[in-house]
């Protein structure tokens, strides 16, 4: 393996005992039969790039807050939850597009290269996968990367749209409190209250990231592509996902229904665990590059 050893950053990890070796040759002995294997990725892929998630025990968002993620209805109505929402994330966007891709992602990156690995789905909205350099790949809910008009749909990159914002908020400054999975932070509604949002270059429309908020659904084009990608497979790895989210668990039921063999690698319960052919309690980065 090609696969740089950056040293994991485990706050936002939940506890686990390390790999089991028997555990490791299952695993090894699942990838070798496979010829073209279909992973799903989740939230716990990337939390030990330190980029926290919304429901592992103890450590995710959910545990550690009452804070919960903007719905879709209410970005799209509201000018005031827009502010909200661009506000935190314009002052999380530094931290959260610095973060680096871990272990895991690369040795993904190297399956893909060796011919393993036939499509990779990720549910995140990191970027983590594409700055690995995996390319037989679709992000399921977009990628908090680039931004779109819903007026228009003209895109531009995030990291453009940090600089409208700088130059229409020369002074305003806010202290951060905490990072959230999707990358804004925890403000006051006092600190939100002057912040300036900039409309679509083109037409004067809505900005939005290029994301599946929650309340929204993906699009159609998008799920029959992954069920393409999916029929062409012969088994399913889901790594770090719990699957609770219907979009990413129907893959899981259309890969159960051709009786595809399905393996699940995620600290704690899934809802895959009564029908997955096998289930590892293990970190990602820990496990995965153990598989040759």
């Amino acid at each position: 393996h090609s696969v740089s050893r950056t040293s994991p950053n485990l706050a936002f990890v939940p506890a686990c005992h390390p790999p089991d070796p028997m555990e490791v040759e299952e695993l090894q002995r699942f990838v070798s039969n496979s010829k073209k294997l279909f992973v799903m990725t989740g939230a716990g892929i990337s939390t030990e790039s330190g980029i926290p998630d919304y429901r592992s025990e103890g450590v995710g968002l959910y545990a550690r807050t009452d804070r919960r993620p903007v719905q879709h209805a209410e970005f799209v109505r509201s000018a005031s939850a827009r502010q909200r929402y661009w506000a935190r994330n314009f002052v999380g966007w530094p931290q959260f597009s610095s973060h680096q891709p871990n272990t895991a992602h690369l040795v993904l990156r190297d399956w893909e290269k060796m011919g393993k690995l036939h499509w990779l789905v990720t549910q995140n909205v990191d970027a983590l996968h594409t700055k690995a350099g995996s390319q037989r790949m679709t992000e399921l809910h977009g990628c908090t990367h680039r931004v779109f008009c819903l007026d228009c749909g003209d895109q531009i990159l995030r990291s453009e749209l940090q600089e409208h914002f700088e130059a229409l908020n020369p002074t305003w400054k806010a202290e951060a409190f905490g990072v959230a999975p999707d990358g804004d932070v925890f403000l006051t509604d006092e600190q939100v209250r002057d912040f300036q949002v900039p409309a679509c270059r083109k037409c004067g429309g809505i900005l939005k990231p290029d994301v599946t908020f929650f309340g929204d659904t993906v699009s159609r084009e998008k799920v029959d592509f992954v069920h393409q990608r999916l029929a062409e497979s012969d088994s399913m790895l889901v790594a770090g996902s719990s699957m609770q989210v219907y979009s990413g668990y129907r893959f899981a039921l259309a890969a159960r229904e051709k009786k595809l063999p399905i393996a699940v690698l995620n600290i704690g319960p899934t809802r895959l665990d009564h029908f997955a052919s096998l289930k590892l309690n293990s970190r990602c980065g820990e496990l995965l590059p153990l598989i040759v």
